[in-house]
């Protein structure tokens, strides 16, 4: 399977990539690729270190004739999101990903790819370790847990980078070089409810979710996806406005960058109901299935009988509940009035379980705007706090601001339209890149992000393009042929 991805070219970078992801390195577990990654450097004699947060930093003196350019640090995120299908009987903490090679593209069987970074952490480790690429004085960070609250960029440390200029790997359109980006705020609501017994002559369901295409929470939310937790509640709120059900659980969605791909939950209602209630759903399903028939074409409602369960939420909780949720913005909130088709201010409705007494709903926020991104959070509090839940923000992180007068996007342009004669387009992104932050130790730094295009990423469907990264390369190797001098 890796013999495959190896034969692949640049064979420098693919092996290396192959390397990685056979190490487990799921968000807030990365000692192995931490311990990966330092035995990686030492072994090519460099020096190496980790910073106190877990961030590795490992330095390449300039190739001769170059030791006047100014030095570049090289930055992308050591870990991946961890996502698969249900019926994917596969174990992050111990597996290395299973990859394979469809026409032009690599995806991975069930899960997601880890192609979102670790395309970038390949690139920079097949430029450590090259004996024939010119090049400046290099400077590679790997930062840690940039998918579940960026720790690894907020925890390093003003000092201890030397370059002058940062190269982000960290985008996913190979024509598109990235100056600024959104920032986010985690909103975690918990609420508890009293359960009931199940009453006599009920008959249970399992109402079921999926097929969804999920996706990265930034970078695809103005494309319309299907929520799964969305649609999970519309059924339940219509079923609770007709039918006497009781909810007994719901588990939808899971990390909050991904847009949620799947739902369970476990409801009842009276028996005598079961025709017209069956009768409803269907035809729900299919009016919510026409409603996302282009974007989500392989959704999936399915509602079978289990058996019934011992408790139920009182109806007055789950009133709340579904009330609550409906209000609740998800998707896209505000485009920018600054810069054209750009996605300004967003929610994903990430996460909602409900099970024994306790509820958890948990969104991410994202705006370019900071001062909109909290607007949001606390409509979204507002939300919650109405229906007697506790709230909480946490993981804040800032935009990045664009410089369209960067020196290092002036090389990147013009070495893009020579290389490929077309211009490259100049964006900024509605995901969160690390150089916002990176940016607030180090505000002199000039910093662009760019890669090779990945899509689906954050889900199963994720994949890489294969002449996209040949691309990227050659673009890689022509950028630190012409970087600017001290």
């Amino acid at each position: 399977m890796s013999k495959e991805i190896r034969q692949l070219k640049p064979k420098e970078v693919w092996n290396k990539f192959a390397d990685l992801n056979a190490v487990p390195r799921p968000s807030k577990k990365e000692e192995r690729v931490i311990q990966f990654m330092l035995d990686y450097g030492k072994a090519l004699s460099m020096e190496t270190f980790k910073d106190e947060v877990g961030n590795v930093i490992i330095r390449k003196p300039a190739t001769t004739g170059m030791e006047t350019k100014k030095m570049i640090t090289l930055q992308s995120h050591l870990d991946m999101v961890h996502q698969k299908n249900a019926d994917t009987n596969f174990d992050f903490d111990a597996q290395g990903i299973q990859m394979y090679v469809d026409g032009d593209w690599v995806r991975a069987r069930g899960t997601t790819l880890g192609a979102d970074n670790g395309l970038g952490v390949a690139t920079i480790m097949a430029l450590l370790e090259s004996t024939d690429i010119p090049h400046p004085a290099l400077e590679a960070l790997f930062t840690i847990d940039e998918e579940t609250g960026m720790t690894g960029a907020m925890g390093l440390k003003a000092g201890v980078l030397k370059g002058e200029i940062l190269l982000n790997l960290d985008t996913e359109e190979d024509d598109e070089l990235d100056i600024g980006c959104a920032g986010g705020i985690d909103v975690t609501a918990i609420g508890e409810y009293v359960e009931e017994k199940v009453p006599n002559n009920t008959i249970a369901y399992q109402l079921t979710i999926k097929g969804l295409n999920g996706g990265h929470s930034g970078i695809e939310i103005h494309k319309g996806l299907g929520n799964a937790n969305k649609i999970m509640n519309r059924l339940l709120y219509n079923a609770i406005e007709k039918f006497e059900i009781g909810i007994n659980e719901i588990k939808g969605g899971g990390l909050r960058n991904a847009i949620p791909r799947e739902s369970f939950s476990k409801i009842v209602v009276d028996a005598l109901s079961k025709n017209d209630f069956e009768t409803s759903i269907a035809e729900w399903s299919i009016a919510i299935k026409k409603e996302l028939s282009i974007m989500e074409p392989d959704l999936s409602i399915a509602l079978n009988i289990i058996n019934v369960p011992e408790k139920i939420m009182k109806l007055d909780a789950q009133v709340k509940l579904v009330k609550a949720i409906y209000a609740a913005p998800n998707g896209v909130y505000a485009m920018s009035a600054s810069i054209q088709d750009l996605v300004e201010t967003s929610n994903n409705l990430a996460r909602v379980e409900v099970k024994n007494g306790t509820i958890h709903i948990g969104c991410l926020t994202r705006s370019s705007v900071d001062t909109a991104k909290l607007d949001l959070a606390n409509s979204l509090k507002s939300a919650f706090e109405l229906a007697g839940y506790t709230v909480s923000f946490g993981g804040n992180y800032p935009g990045w601001n664009p410089n369209p007068n960067s020196d290092i996007l002036k090389v990147l342009e013009s070495q893009y339209e020579i290389l490929f004669n077309e211009k490259p387009k100049v964006a900024a992104c509605h995901a969160g890149l690390e150089c916002g932050i990176l940016g607030q130790n180090y505000p002199d730094m000039d910093m662009i992000s760019f890669g090779p295009t990945i899509e689906g990423a954050h889900s199963p469907d994720e994949r890489v393009s294969i002449s996209s990264v040949q691309k990227f390369w050659k673009f890689v190797l022509e950028i630190l042929k012409n970087i600017p001098e001290k």
